[in-house]
């Protein structure tokens, strides 16, 4: 009878941290959606992924319509910045640092704009014309837009 309770208890346990964990893993996946955003202004409605990715590497200077690539990012010491480093970049944080510093000092492209917050970063957006940036939320902000990638409103 006690290793029938002993089991009972361990089993009970089990199924507990089971479900704790098939709880909080939805939360921690709709934290990690990110939106490519854009100035009204400039910046396509629309791109693959692929073409995202070479925008904000630095390879395409102009958009279509002639206007300057204006690059704003989430500074790369954050959480949100390391995530967008993973998912859009495939680059850990001192990678896309390095890549950024090889490009400017090489002269072969504009520095990037970082930010402490999205709100920064938004409100960034929303006052030059051809600027981009990914975000982890909804756009709420005069001016700015969310660019779809690859037909879809997240990455």
């Amino acid at each position: 009878m006690e290793n029938s309770n002993k089991t009972l208890k361990h089993t009970m346990a089990r199924f507990l941290v089971l479900l704790l964990i098939l709880l909080t893993a939805p939360q921690a996946r709709a934290q990690d959606t990110l939106t490519a955003i854009a100035h009204q202004n400039g910046a396509p409605a629309a791109l693959s992924f692929n073409e995202l990715q070479s925008v904000l590497l630095g390879e395409k200077q102009r958009w279509s319509n002639g206007t300057k690539v204006v690059i704003a990012l989430i500074k790369t010491n954050n959480t949100l910045g390391a995530t967008i480093c993973k998912v859009v970049f495939e680059m850990k944080p001192d990678e896309l640092n390095k890549h950024w510093l090889a490009l400017v000092f090489q002269g072969k492209a504009s520095a990037p704009y970082f930010f402490n917050s999205v709100a920064e970063l938004e409100d960034f957006i929303s006052q030059n014309p051809g600027s981009i940036g990914i975000t982890n939320k909804a756009v709420s902000t005069p001016n700015v837009r969310t660019v779809t990638i690859d037909r879809k409103d997240t990455i």
